[in-house]
C-alpha cells in the first residue's frame, strides 16, 4: 500500500521553531522520542520551547503520522558538531539540513525487576508491548515494542520520501552504531546510533529490519 498523504495530520510548528530554508535531501534519519504514544503532544511540545529541535514527522504508536514541517525544510534533530565529523574522519557538514528526520513515539528501553516491566520513567508495561532482542542492544534486551501500525505508516513514509528524494533504499547493518558513511553525507536510511553512540533510537527491532529490507 502506497503513503496517503491526505491522512498525513498537519501539526505543524510555528516558523519560530524551524528553519523554513530549502536544501536537498540526501539522508533520513529514524528516531523514536522515549515517550508515550501520542504523536501529536510531540509536536506540541516542540512548540513550547525555543530550541528548534524537531523532525518533520512523528509516527504515534496508532499509526498516525503527523507532519511538523514540511520535509524541504530543516530543525535539529541529530546534536552532533564538529568534534564528532573529526572523529569520524568526515569534514563537517550539517546534516541537520541535509536530512528528514522522522520520530516514532516509542518509550524505548525497558528493565525489568520480577516478573513486570518498567520503561526509564518508572511506568509498568504489559508483556504484550515488550520487544525482547536476542543479542541486548546498548546494554539492554527488553524495547518498548513498535506496533504494527507504526512500522507500517514508517514504510510508507520512508518509500514515499525516498523517491520524492531519489533517497536510495538500501539496507544496510551498519545504521545500528557509528556509521562514517553517514557522517560523510553519503545518500540513505540511517539510524540516530549512526551519529550518536550514546543514543539507542531506533533499536534493531527485526520486525523494523524486515521492513527496511523489503523497501
Amino acid at each position: 500500500m502506497k503513503l496517503d498523504i491526505s491522512k498525513i495530520k498537519q501539526v505543524r510548528l510555528k516558523d519560530s521553531q524551524f528553519f523554513k530554508e530549502e536544501a536537498p535531501k540526501t539522508q533520513i534519519y529514524l528516531h523514536h522520542t522515549a515517550g508515550n504514544g501520542n504523536a501529536e503532544l510531540v509536536s506540541r511540545y516542540w512548540n513550547s520551547n525555543e530550541t528548534r529541535i524537531g523532525t518533520a514527522f512523528v509516527i504515534g504508536e496508532d499509526g498516525l503520522i503527523v507532519q511538523c514541517f514540511s520535509s524541504k525544510h530543516w530543525a535539529w534533530h541529530l546534536g552532533i558538531d564538529n568534534q564528532d565529523f573529526a572523529v569520524n574522519g568526515a569534514k563537517y557538514q550539517n546534516l541537520n539540513k541535509s536530512s528528514i528526520g522522522i520520530e516514532v513515539c516509542n518509550w524505548g528501553y525497558l528493565t525489568k525487576r520480577g516478573d513486570k516491566f518498567y520503561n526509564y520513567a518508572g511506568g509498568v508495561v504489559k508483556p504484550e508491548n515488550v520487544t525482547t532482542l536476542e543479542t541486548s542492544f546498548k546494554g539492554f534486551k527488553y524495547y518498548y515494542k513498535y506496533s504494527d501500525k507504526q512500522i507500517e505508516s514508517l514504510r510508507q513514509l520512508v518509500e514515499y520520501l525516498c523517491e520524492a528524494y531519489d533517497i536510495p533504499k538500501d539496507y544496510n547493518d551498519s545504521i545500528w552504531a557509528i556509521d562514517k558513511d553517514a557522517f560523510k553525507g553519503v545518500k540513505g536510511i540511517f539510524t540516530h546510533n549512526s551519529v550518536r553512540k550514546d543514543k539507542s533510537d531506533m533499536y534493531p527491532c527485526p520486525r523494523v529490519i524486515e521492513m527496511l529490507k523489503n523497501l
